[in-house]
């Protein structure tokens, strides 16, 4: 490939998010987890015997509570789950654009929304299903913030849990002084997600998972945000690390649809969720 187009994919990548986080934007208000949604977010849920846990959703860099889960917050509530979601890492002045602060406090975030959650439904523990660095941010609340006592399981779509060098592009940034500093003081939470950064080398010290939480990886090979791909998976006793290609060849998401719209990984999510009643995920999940 030539170096131009090595530099161009990332960068289309990340253009291609902002874009598909922002159609729906009407449709995102405030920043408290209570956007309006099609059956979502709804306090007055109460969790069958079925699904007892709720199940937060937790947005990915330059997402919202809203415009990341118009295909999986229907999904799941349609199967009798009670669903919420939340924004988190917003900077001053950046409207609908989220997931840009640093990631220690974003879990912050996420770890006082998961006690609201649990407050308004009774239950003892919740699910957490995040895409993107929704998928790796609650592991620093898991760890390092007592989430663990209050998580029964994380599912992560396409998480960059080892980081990212967005194709190598990354590597470029010792080139352009002062590049890297200028990152960490606008966009902390996209200096957070570079590989090697110090925020993950904390995060994945000593292991990649805590005792106690069932966590599920779901990547796609044609990924071209989170590369390399395979870095997303995580290592663990109580871990499974599934790659959408080998439920459907035919399956060709990339980063950003593998979250959006798949239904065959929205299939393997409500696996994840309800693992006595999973059923193969196949391509014809596609129709389920």
């Amino acid at each position: 490939m030539l170096p131009w187009k090595r530099v161009l994919r990332p960068l289309a990548a990340l253009l291609l998010t902002a874009a598909v986080a922002v159609v729906p934007a009407a449709t995102a208000t405030a920043s408290d987890g209570a956007a309006p949604s099609r059956g979502w977010n709804d306090y007055t849920c109460k969790p069958s015997a079925a699904h007892p846990r709720p199940v937060v959703l937790v947005h990915g860099t330059l997402g919202n509570s809203v415009d990341n889960w118009l295909g999986l917050a229907p999904y799941l509530t349609s199967r009798g789950y009670c669903v919420y979601s939340l924004d988190y890492g917003q900077l001053p002045g950046v409207p609908f654009f989220h997931g840009l602060g640093p990631i220690d406090k974003s879990a912050e975030q996420l770890s006082a929304f998961v006690d609201k959650v649990l407050a308004a439904t009774g239950a003892a523990e919740a699910d957490l299903v995040g895409h993107s660095q929704g998928g790796m941010m609650p592991r620093h609340y898991l760890k390092f913030l007592g989430g663990a006592a209050k998580v029964n399981a994380l599912v992560g779509i396409a998480p960059d849990n080892h980081g990212t060098d967005l194709n190598g592009l990354t590597n470029l940034l010792p080139y352009f002084p002062g590049a890297e500093d200028l990152l960490k003081a606008t966009t902390p939470g996209l200096a957070d997600q570079i590989t090697g950064s110090a925020f993950l080398t904390k995060l994945n010290a000593g292991g990649d998972t805590v005792p106690g939480v069932r966590c599920t990886v779901i990547a796609t090979r044609y990924d071209e945000v989170v590369t390399p791909w395979r870095t997303q998976y995580l290592s663990g006793s109580a871990v499974r690390n599934v790659l959408l290609q080998d439920l459907c060849p035919l399956d060709l998401s990339e980063h950003l649809a593998i979250g959006l719209f798949d239904r065959i990984a929205f299939h393997e999510v409500a696996n994840a969720l309800d693992p006595a009643r999973a059923t193969p995920t196949t391509c014809a999940s596609a129709f389920s």
